[in-house]
């Protein structure tokens, strides 16, 4: 594995660096930001900044206005855009909006490409991805899923309760879950403006920084033209995991970016702030915290390549994602938590940006599968390995 990094993507790692400094950090105090995230009209600004400087969803392919990076490009340009929380967003990388590119790209016909995904990399609409449910309904088992798709001629009627759907609060389109007659699952696009969907309320949380926020999502017969299945019907779950390893690394990505920039703030603050004498970095306790976020930092870094690298050779990753997912969420928590403490009273503030990255990367250790889940999944592997060893 050849860890440098070609003339391209190094030039394409500063441009983003510089865009995100010079752009978008000194956007951060907008007031176009609410409990349920950044406004559209915001949204589109900075979309329009990064359109402008050529960075606009730089994930998908040149067919689609963007510049076709493998997953080793995401990972140098998604951390540069997290390094400030709207630079994702600005960048149109963000989640759900990415992965449902993504799965677009990989899945649709040209004609639903043409209509739901060009304007989506374009910035013109949103999207939201519909399969969580309430209990006892589809969560971190999606085998559970109870929304149904009855076939009527050529329609699909789905009906059914979703809820933490990120961004479907003001969404275009939503790709939609659910079961069919036969049991198994099939992906369905509609249009968030037809008849039968309902965002019943947001729901409040820890992060703010997703536009929609996160909603309750309610289906009332629903009808869905069989031309509007997304693939093929009965493969969904399948084509979930097209979506769903690279979704799992690419959040690890853009919340390592946040963690490195929480890491800096607390970094300077150390250098400057001087307590019994002497710098504040200079007092083991807080030297050491520090030492641990640049090793927690560049392990992260490490494993998110290994796994880009490994899905870019053609391999499912599964377990590399899974992997990565696990370690990153924990790691970037640690270091953005002693950021917090290295800080004091000025990290639990809104002084600067380290308790706004706090609330914001702890959903992440839940959201794509908690840790818990993915631990059970790699002990499964390792239980089938430790039969022939």
């Amino acid at each position: 594995m050849d860890f440098s990094l070609s003339a391209d993507l190094q030039e394409l790692q500063a441009r983003t660096r510089a865009f995100i400094r010079d752009r978008i950090i000194p956007l951060e105090s907008d007031p176009r930001q609410t409990r349920h995230g950044p406004t559209d009209d915001f949204r589109r600004e900075l979309n329009a900044l990064a359109a402008e400087a050529g960075l606009l969803a730089p994930h998908v392919g040149t067919d689609y206005g963007g510049l076709g990076l493998n997953n080793v490009g995401r990972a140098i340009v998604f951390e540069e855009s997290g390094y400030s929380l709207l630079g994702p967003l600005a960048m149109n990388i963000f989640a759900p909006d990415e992965g449902n590119m993504h799965l677009l790209e990989a899945v649709a016909t040209e004609e639903q490409k043409d209509r739901w995904l060009r304007p989506l990399a374009r910035g013109e609409i949103r999207s939201c991805f519909c399969m969580t449910e309430p209990a006892p309904g589809a969560g971190s088992d999606p085998s559970a899923l109870n929304t149904t798709a009855v076939q009527d001629g050529n329609h699909y009627v789905i009906n059914g309760t979703k809820w933490f759907i990120t961004g479907a609060d003001g969404a275009g389109f939503a790709i939609i879950m659910a079961k069919g007659e036969d049991g198994n699952a099939t992906m369905f696009l509609a249009d968030m403006d037809t008849p039968g969907i309902e965002v019943v309320r947001a729901m409040n949380s820890l992060d703010t920084a997703f536009p929609g926020g996160h909603a309750v999502v309610q289906f009332n017969n629903l009808r869905v033209s069989a031309g509007d299945i997304l693939g093929e019907p009965g493969k969904g779950f399948r084509y979930a995991q097209v979506r769903l390893a690279p979704a799992r690394l690419t959040h690890c990505m853009r919340w390592l970016g946040a963690a490195r920039r929480a890491h800096h703030i607390a970094s300077h603050y150390a250098g400057q702030r001087e307590v019994f004498g002497h710098k504040l970095v200079a007092h083991e306790g807080v030297g050491f915290m520090l030492a641990d976020n640049e090793i927690d930092i560049r392990m992260s870094r490490l494993a998110i390549w290994h796994t880009a690298w490994v899905l870019d050779q053609g391999a499912r990753g599964t377990t590399e994602s899974s992997i990565a997912k696990v370690f990153c969420s924990e790691a970037i928590w640690r270091v953005v938590d002693r950021c917090v403490q290295v800080m004091g009273g000025q990290g639990v503030t809104d002084e600067t940006l380290v308790a706004r990255i706090f609330n914001e990367v702890r959903g992440f250790r839940i959201y794509d599968g908690p840790s818990e889940v993915h631990r059970w999944s790699v002990a499964q592997r390792v239980a089938r390995q430790g039969a022939n060893w």
